[in-house]
């Protein structure tokens, strides 16, 4: 089936009447978007600027007549205040349930690990599988921060792993999202893993990935953060490796509410979401908790670092 796309880009006041006009003729709603994004100090982004209101008639023998009467509508709300021309585009109905998958393949992530989505059954049997659906978001594997996460995890463990054969390996992932980073560990060997995250949905989404990856029963999931965790809230309070994939300036606070405290003597803090421009302060803050950098890897604008204590 086919669609009249009609869209008017206006401001905030003037949204709401816009829409309301336009639903009057959209069987199924109407969409409001921003137009623009702005950044905080904390990297957050929120929506501002002008927004685009649009609705969809269906193209059918009625089209011209709900456009007119849609027209004679705006013309009339152009009376209480003026209104910019609405643009007019046809959009074609597909089946955008299975055309979007056709997007998503297999993620090789170092010399380990393949990412791949649930409908995908890889050839190679050489790596370690993880599945994540893309569709529930959270961390999906197709991010740098995520896969640069993912071969510091591969790496550390197979030389622990080759350092002491046999040894039990726990790890936390603080602000797990989809969970893909605490999956992949224990996909990888590790024997118990702790995901903590302040989003319910994210874990919602993390427990039916842990589900496809047959790793419930050794990955605890949890609403959380830090100090939770600090706390003792939960079935781990330290683990060898830790990782946090957020934000840079949610790192830096972190990092001075304890974060290094996590660390069992000798372990591993992997921290990404990190753009390159901010390495240096992250950086500084760990350093000022008495964390010693180890490693860093980088893909693209991103950067991925390691700490021991």
């Amino acid at each position: 089936m086919s669609w009249l796309e009609i869209s008017l880009t206006v401001d905030g006041e003037l949204a709401e009447a816009v829409s309301e006009v336009l639903s009057r003729f959209a069987p199924h709603g109407v969409v409001i978007e921003s137009t623009q994004i702005q950044v905080d100090a904390y990297d957050q982004g929120y929506p501002s600027g002008p927004l685009r209101v649009s609705a969809y008639l269906p193209l059918d023998d009625q089209i011209e007549d709900k456009r007119r009467s849609l027209e004679q509508a705006l013309w009339h709300l152009g009376f209480i205040r003026s209104l910019p021309e609405p643009q007019y585009r046809t959009v074609e109905e597909a089946d955008w349930a299975e055309a979007w998958k056709k997007h998503f393949h297999p993620i090789e992530i170092g010399n380990h690990l393949l990412v791949v989505p649930p409908w995908i059954d890889p050839i190679d049997d050489s790596k370690v599988v993880v599945r994540i659906d893309p569709g529930m978001a959270f961390g999906t594997g197709t991010h740098p921060s995520t896969q640069l996460c993912l071969s510091m995890i591969s790496e550390w463990f197979i030389n622990q792993q080759s350092a002491i054969p046999h040894a039990d390996m726990t790890m936390i992932d603080v602000g797990c999202g989809s969970g893909i980073l605490a999956i992949a560990a224990l996909k990888l060997g590790f024997t118990r893993a702790l995901g903590v995250d302040l989003d319910p949905q994210a874990l919602l989404a993390a427990r039916t990935n842990a589900e496809m990856n047959a790793v419930t029963e050794s990955l605890e999931l949890q609403v959380g953060s830090l100090s939770e965790i600090l706390l003792g809230r939960f079935s781990l309070t330290s683990a060898p490796l830790v990782a946090a994939n957020i934000l840079a300036p949610v790192l830096v606070r972190m990092l001075a509410d304890g974060l290094g405290k996590t660390l069992t003597p000798g372990g591993s803090l992997i921290l990404a979401g990190i753009l390159v421009e901010q390495a240096v302060e992250v950086i500084t803050a760990a350093l000022g908790q008495g964390l010693r950098l180890v490693n860093e890897n980088h893909m693209g604008d991103w950067i991925a670092l390691s700490f021991t204590n």
